[in-house]
């Protein structure tokens, strides 16, 4: 879908209603997905709901007109989800498939290289600078502020917020404290093998260089300005790649030229927001789950109501099981049930009568058309049989036919005065 968007991007600048629907569906579906992921303990539910969050976000980045950043998210993002995944698949593996994080803790000692490729994964799409979730989802937020879409920003701002946290919350529960693991689990957990490892290694590098392909123009002005060498050369190679798929939609904008417009020392201002926000998040998650891991269930329990919504996803599936599955299910019995009467009932009746017609034509043929062929051919033979006695082979008899015959004519013709 974001590349379905990015590619056709020229038919959706002309269709600003459009783009607004994209940014808005983008915007609650990264706070949505974001804070179900806050109180799932299922550690693939967890990176499965990041997932939709951060896809939310690309869409976002769709709906202000940010084609080239939706999909530069979209890459940043493939480098640390995919090692974020591998690496739950890496700690499932040890834990002998287990994958309730309650059950887990402690496993930095037991998986080191797992822990630091996902420690590293992590940072990134919590978005601290320098890692690569920094320069796609700082750009995509900047890019909402400066387009005058504050709604979207603030949701925005709030779910990278969340990813923080449940992604804290996440390495807290699995990697940090004592571990809560069986004993006889406990017994088997060792690091994966290096079929696994060395991707993870791979996609973590990933993870921390892949953004500087990126740069934003904000950061390549303040590295001018402090004096980095080599800075002035620093450009967005990633942008200009995809300048030619995205020409016609930046000069047909209606509002193309704002970003740039913007003051630089508000976005400057907002990165820092940002990854201080990030930060403070990080150290909440830190402090909640390693200092006071009694707290998560006092405030479940005093919140027990926005608790219950976000841990059962908002009932999304119960409803969508009430409602569309359910009456998918009534309907598709009623349309077999009719199947099976009506339809299957109009067949095999059609059936069962053919077959009476067909018996009723078969006796009528038996009878009547078979005996009626069979008397003609009766008759034929017996008059055969009749005219076959005078075809006896004796010389005399013929001759007497002839002389009778012959007689016969005279008679005739002398009657008829003909003679």
């Amino acid at each position: 879908g974001v590349y379905m968007i990015g590619r056709m991007n020229f038919l959706y600048t002309l269709a600003p209603d459009a783009l607004t629907v994209v940014m808005w569906v983008g915007a609650l579906t990264a706070i949505f997905a974001a804070t179900i992921g806050l109180a799932q303990n299922d550690i693939k539910k967890v990176l499965a709901y990041s997932t939709v969050s951060q896809l939310g976000y690309m869409f976002l980045a769709m709906g202000v007109g940010a084609y080239a950043v939706g999909i530069f998210h979209l890459m940043t993002h493939a480098f640390f989800k995919a090692c974020l995944f591998l690496g739950s698949g890496s700690v499932i593996h040890a834990m002998s498939g287990e994958q309730d994080m309650r059950k887990m803790g402690g496993l930095k000692a037991y998986l080191p290289i797992t822990y630091w490729t996902f420690l590293i994964a992590s940072v990134a799409i919590a978005g601290i600078f320098p890692f690569a979730g920094f320069f796609s989802k700082d750009e995509i937020l900047w890019r909402s502020y400066s387009a005058h879409h504050y709604g979207p920003w603030i949701l925005g701002l709030v779910a990278a917020v969340c990813t923080a946290f449940y992604m804290f919350r996440l390495i807290s529960l699995t990697f940090y404290g004592a571990c809560r693991a069986d004993e006889k689990v406990k017994h088997h957990i060792h690091e994966s093998p290096w079929t696994m490892t060395v991707p993870l290694i791979v996609l973590a590098f990933l993870s921390v260089v892949g953004g500087f392909v990126g740069i934003p123009h904000a950061l390549t002005v303040a590295a001018e300005k402090i004096g980095i060498h080599g800075a002035e050369g620093a450009t967005n190679l990633f942008g200009q790649w995809l300048a030619p798929v995205f020409a016609a939609a930046h000069h047909a904008a209606p509002h193309g030229a704002e970003a740039a417009h913007a003051s630089l020392a508000t976005e400057y201002l907002l990165m820092v927001v940002s990854v201080a926000l990030a930060l403070a998040s990080i150290a909440a998650a830190l402090f909640v789950y390693l200092r006071r891991p009694d707290l998560p269930a006092t405030i479940a329990r005093r919140f027990r109501l926005a608790y219950d919504l976000v841990y059962h996803k908002y009932y999304v599936d119960e409803i969508y099981e009430a409602t569309v599955i359910r009456f998918t299910m009534n309907l598709m019995r009623f349309l077999g049930r009719f199947d099976l009467v009506v339809i299957d009932g109009i067949v095999n009746g059609c059936a069962a009568l053919v077959r009476i017609v067909s018996r009723i034509g078969g006796w009528l043929d038996l009878r009547f058309v078979d005996g009626l062929v069979n008397l003609v051919a009766d008759l034929a033979m017996a008059l055969g049989r009749r005219l076959r006695l005078i075809q006896t082979g004796s010389v005399q008899i013929y001759l007497y036919t002839v002389l009778g015959g012959m007689v016969a004519i005279l008679i005739i013709g002398i009657a008829s005065g003909s003679i």
